[in-house]
């Protein structure tokens, strides 16, 4: 997500950093390159002109001239304007009581806006919520379809009234408006604290689209209206939502397929021209990826600074805690096995691609462009490693060292690999094993020491798991050559 971008910032701030001596023209240079970064990314003309001038004037002003460390300090600009440009935001939904909560979703045909709707039933059940759907796209085809899948898939009921869908141009004056007061009729009867809208949309914008989405708002009275995005059509989703928000007042902007936009133009763009925030994103096409928008996280990210906080909050929605309580038992005495290895990353794995992962921890984006390893490799590799684990018996699985050439040959035939991806499944083992087990085994300070050498970028902690990596220690035979020519000192 926002590769270019953040390979030009982290470009300009390098550039910044290695200069023995900067100059109100170095920094006038910079921001001229990210003046070109950001246009390229489709972000509109006045929000990077505004962008542009803001940072160099604190620059100048802060007097990063004069700075020991100017290239940080322009990331500690940038990061801050980035925040105003993206922030702040409120992304809790305000409900009412007594309910049922009415929510309207508006959005142009293509924009995700239907599956959007099954995300947030399924992340409103997530927060203790019972939501209903209401189907009023009444003339695309099979929208009404398309939710009712949607709702069985998350386990929220559907309101529909087949009776109300008709071609293109065909769909009868007010029936939109009488789905969506049948709905909230049913979800009061019901017990539904929450009712979602799934509107009419259309390939654009027109009078007719924007009449009946009028009508509804007025005679439904919702009380948040958001409008979902399509956030790989760039200034184009931003011009959309300036319409929309001029007809009907809008709460809140969703943007969608985040996981897929390179570029980046419409988020940063969207709260600027419209004044409207993003409320949350849409980072793949499974129910459960739709994220709360956090404008520090993003701002890191496009930075190349990582999101720790977002990793954590990821690893607690997905990590399996009985496990993780297992294992830090088994760390306190020293104990870590390939059961163990195994069981780490397939938790890794529920936390999505790992490109997306590494790029949440300070450092690892820039590392794992230096091995030349996209979300597809590292993906694959993971592959391998399970068909090498599971081609083993029983017995090697609970005592790895037992494995000699022979049982590594056998092992890399049935998992279909070459016999050195074999061995290197082992040592990338072993190096885990050392470090799980410096983090348990010594206590807490042991642990402060690895986080240390961890975030101070300590490339044998920070290479776990990639080609080249491990600790180099004593335990898994990473030693450095003695010179035996050297004659020992009497």
């Amino acid at each position: 997500m926002f590769d270019s971008l953040t390979d030009r910032f982290s470009s300009v701030f390098r550039n910044l950093s290695g200069r023995g001596h900067i100059s109100e023209e170095n920094i006038r240079e910079a921001m001229r390159d990210v003046r070109t970064a950001l246009l390229e990314a489709d972000v509109n003309f006045k929000v990077v002109n505004d962008f542009v001038q803001h940072v160099t004037e604190k620059a100048v002003g802060e007097q990063v001239i004069k700075s020991l460390r100017p290239g940080e300090l322009m990331v500690k600009i940038c990061h801050d304007e980035l925040l105003n440009l993206l922030g702040p935001v409120d992304t809790r939904i305000y409900f009412v009581d007594p309910g049922p909560t009415v929510l309207m979703m508006c959005g142009l045909q293509g924009s995700g806006k239907t599956t959007t709707c099954g995300k947030l039933a399924k992340y409103l059940v997530s927060k203790g919520h019972h939501p209903l759907l209401a189907a009023a796209d009444l003339q695309r085809p099979a929208a009404v379809e398309q939710l009712r899948v949607l709702g069985e898939q998350v386990g929220v009921p559907v309101y529909t009234d087949d009776s109300k869908i008709a071609a293109h141009g065909h769909v009868a004056r007010g029936a939109g408006v009488a789905v969506c007061r049948a709905a909230v009729a049913q979800a009061k009867s019901t017990g539904r604290d929450v009712v979602i809208l799934d509107t009419a949309g259309r390939l654009h914008i027109d009078d007719e689209l924007m009449g009946e989405l009028r009508d509804i708002n007025s005679q439904i009275s919702p009380h948040q209206i958001y409008l979902v995005l399509d956030s790989m059509s760039g200034q184009d989703a931003v011009n959309s939502a300036k319409a929309f928000n001029e007809q009907l007042e809008l709460d809140g902007l969703i943007l969608t397929k985040l996981d897929s936009d390179t570029r980046g133009g419409a988020l940063l763009s969207a709260k600027m021209v419209t004044g409207k925030p993003v409320k949350f994103l849409g980072m793949g096409e499974k129910l459960d990826a739709l994220e709360e928008f956090r404008p520090e996280g993003m701002a890191q990210r496009i930075l190349g600074m990582g999101d720790i906080v977002g990793l954590v909050t990821e690893a607690q929605k997905n990590f399996d805690a009985e496990e993780a309580n297992k294992l830090a038992a088994k760390l306190e005495k020293g104990q870590f096995s390939l059961e163990d290895f195994m069981s780490q990353i397939s938790q890794v794995r529920k936390l999505g691609p790992l490109g997306k992962v590494m790029g949440m921890i300070p450092g690892m984006s820039e590392l794992s462009k230096q091995v030349k390893m996209n979300d597809g490799d590292m993906d694959r590799q993971l592959v391998r490693m399970r068909a090498i684990y599971d081609s083993m018996t029983p017995a090697e699985r609970k005592k790895p060292d037992m494995l000699d050439g022979n049982r590594r040959r056998r092992i890399g035939t049935g998992a279909g690999v070459a016999l050195n991806e074999v061995s290197q499944f082992m040592k990338q083992f072993q190096g885990m094993r050392d470090v799980m087990r410096a983090m348990g085994g010594g206590g807490m300070m042991g642990r402060l020491k690895m986080m240390q050498s961890m975030m101070s970028g300590n490339p044998g902690a920070m290479g776990m798991g990639m080609p080249g990596g491990g600790l180099r220690t004593k335990k898994s035979g990473f030693m450095e050559k003695k010179d035996r020519n050297k004659k020992k000192k009497r």
